[in-house]
């Protein structure tokens, strides 16, 4: 949803295919309760804070250079924190960092994507997935979900077959619907996308860390076409740092090399995530606490009558509205701001403080009484 009128572009020499799109984006409005964007609630902890001043200030002093190209005390650390959290060793030649996993996206697709080639992904699903391709010019495939957005494996599978694409999303958790994806269902995908492909099978894990399953990271022994990317975004309350990363074979992190910009990640972005993964154990205490607040809003929106998919993320998705964007305006009009991400029927909401997320069943139980089944 964008708050700018269509620009007139005119005579403008802008490619065909991006004409008539819309950027991506969400409603950014002054209001008591902001749960539309998935964000951490919690402000970084006042050590944390001081530790990154200590960090930037030591990297100030050498801003008249350019930072370290590779990033390569920062891959080291993100592989210990992967191989401390996610069950598999992973070395610094796996991982791979940039601005915001979305980057990250943006030069995989780069690399195995381009004119010619096409992208699955099985929807509703993060729309940068499809915005991505078509801003790289890479062909869009969407796939369809079952009832319970699930991934319609079958279905899937004879994509694959069909159309070969060169590159696979899965998003687990998936985002709008909450979602997480089963191993042996990226098993199969992987296995149908290289006996078509060889293709690469992206798994988007900005969720990961609020999942009850296990990551999906140790499938990556022996898959050399698999991607897990990953963000410190969420998990890691650091949606203003814009800090991405992915783990896969050393010659997929190799290949990106060939598309990303020189010093893509500043001398201060580097030392701002590596003052945060000093504090991992206590970021991740937050995540728990938002898993709790998370199963609380599907327990308590059920009580009020809504349909919840089930979640692992830190968002529900619930409903079931006749019309979702009134629902939407309802709510805003009590203060609180949610997702309508276009799923019918059904808007998301993000796990809040537990303040927040009292406001916001309270105003949803408003709107249920104004508007009864």
């Amino acid at each position: 949803m964008s708050d700018t009128p269509t620009p007139d572009w005119g005579t403008l020499p802008l490619r065909e295919e991006l004409r008539g799109s819309s950027p991506y984006g969400a409603p950014q409005l002054d209001v008591p309760v902001r749960l539309n964007t998935n964000e951490n609630p919690h402000p970084l902890p006042e050590e944390l804070v001081a530790r990154i001043a200590e960090r930037v200030a030591e990297a100030a002093r050498g801003l008249n250079r350019y930072p370290d190209r590779d990033a390569a005390e920062l891959r080291t650390e993100l592989a210990r924190y992967l191989s401390r959290t996610a069950g598999l060793q992973v070395t610094r030649a796996q991982v791979w960092a940039a601005n915001g996993s979305n980057e990250v996206l943006q030069q995989l697709l780069q690399a195995f994507g381009g004119p010619g080639r096409t992208a699955l992904g099985f929807e509703p699903s993060y729309s940068m997935h499809a915005l991505i391709a078509r801003g790289t010019g890479t062909g869009w495939l969407s796939g369809p979900r079952t009832r319970d957005f699930r991934i319609d494996t079958g279905t899937a599978l004879r994509l694959i077959a069909e159309h070969r694409p060169e590159v696979v999303f899965v998003c687990s958790p998936n985002n709008p619907t909450g979602t997480a994806v089963e191993a042996e269902t990226v098993r199969e995908l992987y296995d149908a996308a290289q006996a078509a492909g060889p293709s690469l099978v992206v798994v988007d894990e900005a969720y990961g860390e609020f999942s009850h399953r296990p990551s999906l990271l140790p499938l990556l022994e022996g898959r050399r076409n698999l991607v897990i990317s990953r963000t410190m975004s969420k998990a890691f309350g650091a949606a203003g740092l814009r800090l991405g990363y992915l783990a896969a074979d050393p010659a997929v992190v190799d290949a990106l090399q060939l598309v990303r910009l020189p010093y893509h990640l500043s001398a201060v972005t580097q030392a701002t995530a590596l003052a945060a993964l000093e504090h991992t154990d206590t970021l991740l205490g937050y995540v728990e606490q938002l898993k709790a607040e998370r199963d609380r809003l599907v327990a308590e929106l059920r009580a009020a009558g809504c349909e919840v998919t089930e979640s692992d993320a830190n968002f529900v998705q619930f409903g079931v509205f006749e019309d979702a964007h009134a629902a939407w305006q309802a709510l805003l009009d009590q203060g609180v701001l949610v997702r309508d991400n276009g799923v019918p029927g059904r808007l998301r909401v993000t796990a809040g403080t537990p303040a927040e997320n009292d406001a916001f069943l309270d105003a949803v139980r408003n709107l249920k009484k104004e508007t009864p089944a």
